[in-house]
């Protein structure tokens, strides 16, 4: 049996390998001072989108709820919303109506598109009326 603390770290490059990230993922502190042979492994606390993208990944969807990916038929970005009817539901990134897409035509969205749609929502969402 491999030490918990190992364990622990392989536990989270597989979870970051999906894109999940358990802030609080360590080994049980009170356990692991103890005499037992294994201590246990503390999950921690997560806010419900990390739960949410975590029960996705353990349901097998691709691309896991959460996730930010361009629809390839025509380039848009957008954050997955769920799953229904072998269709991912896809929002807008800066905001918008939601739109469905076959799994097969999603890609994976590169980071600094993303971190420029969401500038631009906050940028518009901060702008005083006219």
């Amino acid at each position: 049996m491999r030490a918990t603390e190992e364990v622990v770290r392989t536990l989270r490059e597989a979870l970051v390998g999906v894109g999940v990230v358990l802030p609080s993922l360590c080994v049980d502190p009170v356990t692991g001072a103890s005499d037992e042979p294994f201590a246990l492994v503390e999950l921690g606390r997560c806010n419900v989108r990390t739960a949410e993208r975590l029960a996705s990944v353990l349901r097998g969807e691709r691309p896991a709820v959460g996730t930010h990916v361009v629809d390839v038929r025509d380039g848009r970005l957008g954050e997955v919303m769920g799953h229904v009817g072998g269709r991912v539901q896809l929002r807008p990134v800066a905001g918008g109506r939601e739109w469905d897409c076959p799994p097969e035509s999603t890609g994976p969205a590169p980071r600094a598109e993303v971190l420029r749609a969401r500038v631009r929502r906050v940028n518009e969402d901060g702008r005083l009326p006219s």
